[in-house]
């Protein structure tokens, strides 16, 4: 057993450790921060992604003595107390988040994207979430997500609104 300390979605975390034990088990089975959840553990399909130290990484590959020290962002720590974070109400606005298993570590990606550059375009937004696979909405609904909750968190209202008008439901259709 070995003795960590991380800082997790804001909060100081002593814990005890398996020298095997990974970064992704770690926040579930020892933390309870289950949103992070189990795809492929390979590090091919983005469902365990988390925010370390400012970098998206995949936590099935990260092996927990390496987050020694580190700062964690998992998709509990995105939300403000009971309100949720712009980039969730863009991701529910536009139905980005179908059965749900890839949006936490979508919602990080985006937030990655909009951390690191808060116009992004349509070919940037791409890039950014490459590494999680979705397999229900067929992208475009988060990259249009991602573009609301940009001009969300730009306070550009009339532009989120203009994005998100082709998913609303019109009389007679």
């Amino acid at each position: 057993m070995k003795n960590i300390s991380l800082i997790v979605n804001n909060k100081i975390c002593n814990v005890n450790i398996e020298e095997d034990l990974r970064l992704l088990d770690l926040l579930r089975d020892k933390l309870n921060l289950t949103g992070t959840k189990e795809g492929c553990s390979e590090g091919e399909c983005g469902a365990c992604t988390v925010i370390m130290d400012g970098e998206l990484v995949d936590s099935c590959l990260v092996m927990a003595f390496q987050a020694e020290g580190k700062e964690i962002l998992t998709i509990e720590g995105v939300q403000n107390g009971e309100e949720i974070h712009p980039i969730q109400k863009a991701f529910l606005d536009v139905g980005a988040v179908q059965c749900g298993f890839c949006t936490p570590g979508m919602v990080l990606a985006a937030k990655s994207i909009l951390d690191k550059n808060p116009n992004p375009n349509r070919d940037y937004i791409r890039e950014g979430i490459s590494g999680n696979l979705c397999r229900c909405t067929g992208y475009n609904k988060i990259v249009d997500a991602v573009e609301i909750a940009a001009s969300y968190l730009n306070n550009d209202i009339d532009k989120a609104k203009e994005i998100a008008t082709k998913y609303e439901c019109k009389e007679g259709n």
